[in-house]
């Protein structure tokens, strides 16, 4: 006689649960790293390296401006390297349009010196370069249209180079990554995991302590 779905069903989660048992308690630890040591080897392999290139600018003060006003003029206009006039006017150098050149700029400056960091990021080694010059290049212009009436003009401190390595993570270091990744995981499971039926504390007590007491007894009774 055939079984139904549903009894072979539960056979076959009953032989699962069976072989579950019958592994070690510390399974998942192994299990972890190895998915994640995989998952590491796959994201290295498989995904495109990404390039980045950084250019510099600094804000000058001019004339009787106090040069304290450069550091805040700084830090306006590095909020504004990713604003749609500085980006409309740096998509033709750049050689992407507005909507992805967003995503590929970043800007950054410092609370201790007037200069502002735009980075761009590529595929492309060359475009990565590009992209930094030509948004850091539209920054410069922008603030030269209103440097009479801030007294702070920026002035381009270093050009973007070309760069040589990606800097998306290599193969190795995917590994390395998704195997500590994995192996962390695995712990977390052993620690929140339930325990096996039947084991518990008073099954470790070890054997000489119970038969001391017996002795101990068996003891006072002679004394007696």
């Amino acid at each position: 006689m055939t079984d139904s779905p549903e009894q072979q069903r539960r056979v076959v989660a009953r032989r699962l649960r069976t072989a579950l048992t019958r592994l070690p308690h510390w399974w998942p630890l192994p299990v972890s790293v190895l998915i994640g040591t995989a998952s590491g080897l796959s994201y290295g392999a498989l995904t495109t390296p990404q390039y980045e290139a950084t250019s510099y600018a600094m804000a000058v003060a001019e004339g009787d401006t106090d040069p304290a006003a450069a550091l805040g003029y700084a830090q306006s206009y590095g909020r504004l390297t990713t604003s749609d006039a500085t980006l409309s006017y740096a998509q033709g150098a750049a050689g992407e349009p507005m909507r992805e050149l967003r995503s590929h700029v970043t800007s950054e400056t410092s609370p201790d010196s007037p200069m502002i960091a735009v980075t761009g990021t590529s595929s492309d080694r060359h475009k990565a370069a590009d992209i930094a010059n030509a948004v850091i290049e539209a920054v410069i212009v922008s603030s030269g249209h209103v440097s009479k009436d801030t007294g702070v003009k920026l002035i381009k401190f270093t050009h973007a180079m070309t760069p040589d390595q990606p800097v998306s993570p290599s193969v190795p270091l995917g590994a390395a990554v998704g195997a500590a990744a994995g192996g962390l995981l695995g712990g977390l499971v052993l620690l929140v995991r339930p325990r096996r039926e039947g084991w518990s504390v008073s099954a470790q007590v070890p054997g000489p302590a119970a038969g001391g007491t017996g002795a101990a007894q068996d003891e006072r009774e002679l004394v007696r």
